[in-house]
């Protein structure tokens, strides 16, 4: 994940600076924000229009950090990225349904019950591993770039 602090000036800064993203991306959310696509989307999901103001406020505090450094400014920009987590965790900590476990199941590496077995055998992916384990696929012909 990228992040507006370098790796070297954490030790140095309040504790979740690493939670500040590139001010980059606050300008793009709050473009996404306001923009008519979006306030479309907001008034067919939410009944109303949400408010973009807190994207431009982040946006503004992380300059004001770039270019001057200001701690008071990053720590604002840290609480607000709190409140953006603590809102997207919300039915994560309420939801009353699952049980919780603190470690996996006593079970969990078992190994696959045998028609599962003899299925992943015959698959697609196992078949290519095979091929290329071989030396039967030309590594170079499956280049895909995605830019």
């Amino acid at each position: 994940m990228e992040s507006e602090v370098h790796v070297d000036e954490l030790q140095s800064l309040p504790p979740l600076s690493w939670l500040v993203r590139p001010c980059e991306h606050y300008k793009e959310e709050y473009n996404d924000c306001t923009s008519i696509k979006a306030k479309f989307h907001q008034y067919f999901i939410h009944g109303e229009t949400q408010d973009c103001s807190q994207w431009k406020a982040d946006y503004n505090q992380c300059i004001q950090y770039r270019k001057h450094k200001d701690l008071e400014s990053l720590t604002s920009l840290i609480e607000s990225e709190k409140g953006r987590r603590q809102e997207r965790l919300r039915g994560h900590y309420a939801n009353n349904v699952w049980e919780k476990r603190n470690s996996p199941p006593d079970d969990w590496s078992m190994p696959l019950p045998e028609y599962l077995q003899k299925a992943e055998e015959t698959s697609f992916l196992a078949l290519k591993a095979k091929d290329m384990k071989e030396g039967k696929v030309d590594k170079t012909s499956y280049l895909c770039t995605i830019s």
